[in-house]
């Protein structure tokens, strides 16, 4: 099973060797985020899962999906846990772009 899956990478390596990342130089940049959650999605333990995601402008350059370390009580809880997660990140961005003269 293991060789099966190992197998599939180099054929997926060479199927995609001509995709790439364009960048292009944009006039203004602009700081936009999302952030979600799930409630109680893993059915083991009742814990949530948080998302969020970061772009500039229209290129999205940051994200992240995790199991939740706090059992939420609720979907208001469990949104907000996934908010506060998106604002550490976002003042750490932040931070980073101003450093870089971008923001």
């Amino acid at each position: 099973m293991h060789l099966i899956a190992a197998k599939r990478i180099p054929r997926y390596i060479k199927g995609t060797i001509d995709f790439g990342v364009k960048f292009e130089k944009c006039q203004e940049f602009k700081l936009y985020g999302f952030s979600d959650s799930d409630w109680a999605g893993f059915v083991d333990d009742m814990k949530s899962t948080s998302g969020y995601c970061f772009s500039l402008d229209s290129r999205m350059f940051s994200w992240c999906t995790k199991k939740q370390e706090i059992l939420a009580q609720s979907t208001a809880e469990a949104e907000f846990i996934a908010a506060t997660a998106a604002a550490y990140q976002v003042l750490w961005l932040k931070k980073v772009l101003c450093n870089l003269d971008i923001q």
